[in-house]
């Protein structure tokens, strides 16, 4: 910490009681000794954590706890201060807002000269947030190489008139600091960090961009050159073993990575635009997985729904929703709850997202006729006693999982529908005979996922009555609403949690799917029976304060 600032240092952390009269002593003779900072020192004598003494300077302080785990800093306040200066003063430059005024992370925000030497460089006024020293340095780091990284592709995009393309191509192993390798390594590092589903990296008219999915929603990551776009576009494909000749043609790719000590496999989509080439990435990151049916937001009830009908040791139960509502880890966690020693478990996927131990996992590959239905064929040769079907996508899949239920297997398989009900109309629409489907389905469970709330600033209030009474819960309630903080980037929201509705097919049920009525009419009969809609569900997490009733009401319908 500053040396202009050790005294009122130690009287803030006597305050806070986190450190002994005696331990500030000892310090501030070693201080004198050292020259060291006093936090330093009380650091190394190992009296406080580094956190801890963060922690304490933004409570005692009132000055915001900056998470740089989870905070992206703006392009545009990197540039806005000198490298040389920021490491000088610990400091990583946020954001710049209203034009004039620069948003901060320092170590010690009790340096007013380094705070008037950050007025002074930038011309703006300076607003101060306190963050973990080792966080800063981290960041520091990152941030200026990002942008050093850029700026060096640049000037070889200048000289060598794009020749960046051809080294990569033709010398992957030596250029190991080339800046674009940099650049691709930085954003995937990044993405991990930041716990992103997906990464888009989209050329437009004028420039690039890069964007990063977290908890279902995509926010701009960074801009670069257009010009640097087809450099990093082939060092995306060497590293996925895609054809770099080939620009007309979507592709698909895999590249296995490992980014902060963890394992991430990347499945890499290129697809051309009239810019060029987009390219997506779908991070699957085990050591991040939320696998389990408590952990992805199955209520105590609804567990034990799952469980009576995971018991049955045949038929067939389909999870359904749209693209990206967490059909596989519902899948994945049922998967967890059934496997045994004494229980064959085979599975077909595309792709194998997260291995479990104990299970044979299959993963499709369409080139080479391995095609979900001829995985299928093959798996009911293999003795199993419950099959997981990654998604039934055609007539002849949805047939071999009805032969496979019938003659007692326990199939698990996911459909894209809205709701529980409409999963059986859909078979039939596949050409699945009414009295098939309503014999071997046993469960049909739809689900969404909705962004949970930060903790930390998530606010409470009263539900207006009209609220109340068109959701059809008591006046008064109270449900909790997004703020917005810097430990969720300021949407309010940090985490998702599912919300399902879960189907349990009675034999009323199946005489109306053998007389082939409509989806409605399940409906209708379902929810006399007792189904939770996923409205219903959304709105109960509201008023628990999981979720707002916005993410609600967005999410759901009735």
């Amino acid at each position: 910490m500053s040396e202009n600032s050790p005294v009122r240092i130690g009287d803030l952390l006597l305050e806070a009681q986190v450190i002994t009269p005696r331990q500030l002593e000892s310090a501030l003779k070693e201080q004198r000794q050292t020259g060291m900072r006093l936090g330093e020192v009380l650091v190394k004598n190992g009296w406080l954590t580094e956190r801890q003494l963060t922690e304490s300077l933004s409570h005692q302080l009132r000055i915001p706890l900056i998470s740089l785990s989870r905070y992206r800093p703006q392009p545009e306040a990197i540039r806005a201060l000198r490298e040389n200066v920021a490491r000088r003063l610990e400091v990583i430059p946020l954001s710049i807002t209203d034009g004039n005024r620069l948003k901060v992370a320092m170590a010690d925000p009790l340096d007013l000269l380094a705070v008037d030497e950050l007025r002074l460089v930038t011309g703006m006024e300076i607003d101060l947030g306190v963050a973990v020293p080792s966080e800063i340095r981290h960041e520091l780091e990152r941030a200026y190489m990002m942008r050093d990284s850029f700026e060096d592709a640049m000037v070889e995009v200048v000289e060598g008139e794009g020749t960046i393309e051809m080294d990569l191509s033709a010398a992957e192993a030596s250029v190991d600091d080339a800046p674009v390798i940099k650049i691709v390594n930085d954003i995937l590092e990044q993405a991990v960090r930041e716990a992103a589903s997906d990464i888009h990296i989209e050329p437009f008219e004028r420039n690039s961009q890069v964007r990063y999915r977290v908890d279902g929603q995509l926010f701009n990551v960074l801009d670069y050159p257009k010009s640097l776009h087809p450099a990093v576009v082939s060092r995306i494909k060497i590293m996925s073993e895609m054809d770099i000749a080939e620009r007309r043609k979507p592709q698909d790719g895999r590249i296995l990575i490992k980014v902060l000590d963890r394992r991430v496999d990347l499945r890499v989509s290129a697809l051309p635009t009239i810019f060029g080439e987009k390219i997506v990435f779908r991070l699957l990151d085990q050591a991040n997985a939320k696998v389990g049916l408590e952990k992805i937001g199955f209520s105590e009830d609804d567990r034990s729904l799952i469980d009576d009908i995971l018991a049955v040791p045949y038929g067939i139960i389909l999870v359904t929703g749209p693209t990206g509502s967490g059909k596989s880890t519902t899948l994945y966690s049922m998967l967890e709850k059934i496997n045994h020693p004494e229980v064959n478990i085979v599975t077909v996927e595309d792709p194998v997202e997260y291995t479990i131990s104990g299970i044979s996992q299959v993963h499709v590959n369409e080139r080479a006729g391995l095609t979900f239905a001829a995985a299928l064929r093959s798996i009911l040769r293999q003795d199993p006693d419950k099959i997981m079907v990654g998604e039934i996508r055609d007539t002849e899949t949805a047939q071999l999982a009805i032969r496979a239920a019938l003659t007692g297997h326990l199939v698990l398989s996911t459909l894209h529908t809205n709701d529980a009900p409409s999963a059986a109309i859909r078979l039939i629409d596949m050409g699945i005979a009414p009295f098939l489907v309503a014999s071997s389905v046993t469960a049909m469970i739809a689900q969404r996922l909705l962004r949970r709330l930060c903790p930390d600033c998530r606010q409470e209030y009263e539900v207006p009555d009209p609220v109340c009474r068109s959701l059809e819960i008591p006046q008064g309630s109270r449900a909790w609403r997004p703020v917005g903080c810097d430990r969720c980037r300021g949407t309010g929201y940090a985490g998702r949690t599912g919300v399902f509705e879960i189907l349990v097919v009675s034999e009323e049920m199946r005489r109306l799917i053998s007389r082939e009525v409509s989806g409605d009419e399940l409906r209708h009969l379902a929810l006399k029976s007792g189904m939770k809609t996923l409205r219903s569900g959304g709105v109960e997490k509201a008023l628990q304060g999981v979720t707002s009733l916005e993410e609600v009401l967005a999410a759901t319908f009735e």
